[in-house]
């Protein structure tokens, strides 16, 4: 019973527990419940204008024997301003429970009593109030309900709905004389008699409309969590992934296996940080960390801003790729626009890490490489992983070593050089060509272009 009734109605209604979801899950759930309220409020207002308006604007029955100001336009100020208190508290933090049972009991309380009070305005007997079409109502402050994604709200406010009912058709019957109960049922529609079988319908349909939309509330609510629960996990997953890679994963239509493979042209950039052994071994753990921190938070967002994609961080180096995730027609352009933003900005880098309080002298070099490579997702069905593979892939690493021969910070082939300036690509300082290099491990000559010194 606990898990459908209100537990603790003064202390725990509207804080729901859930014990196995991480915190910022459950947090994430306590925004949409609250935003849920504040829906729930506005759609209360709403409701509360219909009402108000059609008061105004409905021609008065000529048979009213009441004055205007009695006792509709009386329930209907009482509970705008309980509906615009509401709405004030429900923008300003969490509802507690006392209030939103306040609110689930005041919408039946005034609806019941309004629905008494027809018999009164109109000189009738009491049994003229159980027939006022008003009675629908009820059910739309029921559904109100169903707009959290809390089936004990919509239970609850189904409960009284029906004990309301109930309350009303006991003090109906012992307001009114004996002869005033019928079995008949056109005596019922044509008289102000009481057929109690007939209350009892209404009462069973309440009571109907409120388990099925319990239930569907229920429904709701499980979907919800797990929809909260698998978009946090993927919002955390996807800071672990490169933005390109996991937008792959996300948009792909069919389940990712491994072994898939794209042949596309790219263009690979490898960076590398000189002196970071030597440093390592001088500082705490905790400092080489945040040493790697702050020249990520630094070259990540260049890669990002050309259209690239970090692939991996290799401990003191970095490795990223340009057209490799997603197919692009300025892969060299956009990887050495990169590569050129990366080393005035590791420069700046260099010289703060020389300033800190450890006098760290660090440097860093960088290459790249353009070819036709494979995006491939390598491993098994428990653990994947998107890699690039390709001759670009290997040449950029061997030409990022070959910095130190050459005495330069950052280089790339004359091959990939022309392909980026015919993409677009402009240097910023003119080109310094070493035609037929060297490089260990490349058993051909190759025509070099420093980038910086």
């Amino acid at each position: 019973m606990a898990t459908w009734l209100p537990k603790g109605l003064f202390t725990e209604l509207g804080v729901r527990p859930e014990p196995r979801l991480p915190d910022r899950v459950r947090a994430l759930i306590a925004r949409q419940e609250s935003e849920s309220e504040r829906l729930i409020s506005w759609a209360q207002l709403a409701v509360l204008l219909t009402f108000a308006t059609l008061f105004l604007v409905a021609p008065r029955p000529a048979d009213a024997g009441m004055p205007m100001y009695e006792p509709v336009p009386i329930a209907l100020t009482a509970y705008g301003l309980f509906t615009l208190g509401r709405l004030v508290l429900s923008y300003r933090g969490s509802m507690p429970g006392w209030l939103l049972v306040l609110s689930i009991l005041s919408d039946m309380t005034l609806l019941i009593g309004l629905i008494w009070s027809f018999h009164i305005q109109y000189g009738q007997d009491p049994a003229f109030s159980l027939k006022v079409p008003t009675f629908i109502y009820v059910f739309v402050f029921i559904a109100l309900r169903a707009l959290r994604f809390d089936h004990r709200f919509v239970l609850s406010a189904g409960l009284s709905a029906a004990v309301g009912w109930l309350l009303l058709v006991v003090l109906t019957v012992r307001a009114s004389a004996p002869e005033a109960i019928t079995r008949s049922f056109t005596a019922y529609l044509n008289s102000n008699s009481i057929l109690i079988g007939a209350e009892f319908d209404k009462i069973f349909t309440i009571l109907l409309v409120t388990a099925i939309l319990t239930f569907a509330v229920w429904r709701g609510r499980q979907l919800l969590v797990t929809a909260v629960k698998e978009e946090a996990a993927s919002r955390e997953i996807r800071r672990f992934l490169s933005k390109g890679v996991a937008e792959a994963i996300a948009s792909s239509d069919q389940l990712v296996e491994a072994g898939e493979a794209a042949e596309r042209d790219a263009a690979i950039v490898m960076l590398d940080i000189r002196g970071f052994t030597r440093f390592s071994t001088k500082v705490a753990p905790t400092r080489v960390v945040e040493m790697l921190t702050s020249f990520h938070a630094r070259i990540v967002p260049i890669v990002q801003g050309n259209d690239g994609v970090i692939d991996k961080f290799l401990g003191d180096g970095v490795m990223a790729t340009f057209g490799a995730v997603k197919a692009s027609s300025t892969a060299a352009a956009d990887a050495l626009t990169a590569l050129s933003e990366i080393m005035v900005e590791a420069r700046a880098w260099s010289q703060d890490m020389r300033q800190s309080a450890d006098g760290a002298d660090l440097t860093v070099n960088g290459a790249a490489a353009a070819g036709r490579v494979v995006f491939a997702t390598l491993g098994s069905a428990e653990r994947l992983e998107y890699t690039v593979i390709g001759e670009a892939v290997n040449l950029a690493a061997k030409l990022e070593k070959h910095n130190k021969v050459e005495a330069t910070a950052a280089i790339t082939t004359a091959s990939m050089f022309d392909l980026a300036c015919e993409q677009g690509y402009v240097p910023l300082r003119p080109p310094e060509r070493r035609p037929a290099r060297t490089v260990a491990g490349v058993p051909e000559p190759v025509d070099l272009v420093a980038l910086a010194d």
